[in-house]
């Protein structure tokens, strides 16, 4: 098992760096570093605009092989770049990251229990008026933009804070105004975690649910477990220890994919609600035409995605005794 994760890791690797180095490429051709200084008022004399470039090795006049290899060898040092107006990428990301994690860990993980666990259940239920009933607001749900559904639960928030006279739901930033009680910083993160929180548990048990029915009624229709039913072996049982496990299988794969990718997989939820996270920390840097940065986010997500075939080839091998990885 370890030499085939092994070889999956190498593979993996050769891939990241393929797509790191055509995000170099593609960033350090398209974006325009000197933009950002040619549009100030007053101007900038063109001399000094290019001696802040070529500090950071983000001047144009400099060939594009001689700035990748400048900076493939300062990832060696640990030095991913700077932006165009110095801030270190690598602080950024490290900061960021755990930002992201504070924000998306609950929601993700909550989301995709909630929904496996109404998908498991409605497919056992399949065309009667609770599974008609949660297959509606699914697909409503599904359909809707994530933005829509956070600037309504924001309007609801609002509505409800205004009518009780509290300020129960906070979504502005990751943190507000802090009290002065005991545990006050704490409420306070509460507060404004609550509402992107349940955004994203509801977007991904929405998503996960239909998943999981779909493997689930095909469970539930195999031989296997019908042959189970025959042999007197109890509904609940049969369902449980059979069509369930089987079902969980390519669930495995997708949450392993779920929790590794999840850093970047929640950008409108950071915009909408002002959390400082990866995604929007990505989004930013192309705004901002921060080339070393657009890269520095993709690596990230790379190894994140990397991490998440992993994760779930080893998921796979343990919930089917079938898979034997050598």
């Amino acid at each position: 098992m370890l030499r085939y994760i092994g070889r999956r890791l190498l593979n993996y690797a050769v891939l990241l760096y393929v797509a790191i180095s055509l995000t170099f490429v593609l960033a350090a051709t398209q974006l325009n570093p000197r933009a950002l200084f040619q549009l100030r008022q007053p101007p900038i004399e063109p001399a000094i605009i290019e001696q802040q470039l070529l500090k950071y090795n983000l001047s144009d006049t400099v060939p594009l092989a001689e700035r990748y290899w400048i900076w493939l060898t300062g990832i060696f040092r640990g030095y991913w770049g700077s932006s165009p107006l110095g801030v270190d990428v690598a602080e950024q990301i490290q900061t960021r990251m755990w930002v992201s994690l504070r924000l998306l860990l609950i929601g993700t993980l909550a989301g995709i229990i909630i929904g496996v666990a109404i998908g498991a259940w409605s497919a056992t239920r399949q065309y009667k008026l609770s599974d008609r009933a949660i297959t509606a607001i699914s697909l409503l749900i599904i359909s809707t933009p994530a933005f829509v559904v956070g600037h309504l639960t924001q309007i609801g928030a609002t509505w409800y804070n205004n009518t009780s006279r509290t300020r129960t739901f906070e979504f502005i930033g990751e943190t507000g105004d802090v009290g002065d009680y005991p545990f006050a910083d704490l409420v306070d993160r509460g507060q404004h975690l609550l509402l992107p929180t349940f955004v994203l548990i509801i977007l991904g048990a929405a998503s996960m649910s239909r998943i999981q029915r779909n493997l689930m009624l095909d469970s539930l229709g195999a031989d296997y477990v019908r042959t189970a039913r025959a042999k007197g072996l109890r509904e609940s049982k049969a369902v449980m220890k059979h069509a369930l496990r089987t079902a969980l299988i390519p669930t495995g794969t997708y949450f392993a994919f779920s929790v590794a990718t999840m850093f970047v997989g929640a950008t409108f939820t950071e915009r909408i609600f002002s959390f400082p996270g990866i995604g929007q920390y990505g989004v930013d840097t192309i705004t901002n035409r921060d080339v070393f940065g657009v890269v520095a986010v993709t690596a990230f997500a790379g190894v994140c995605v990397l991490a998440g075939a992993v994760l779930s080839d080893i998921m796979v091998a343990i919930l089917d005794p079938r898979v034997r990885l050598q």
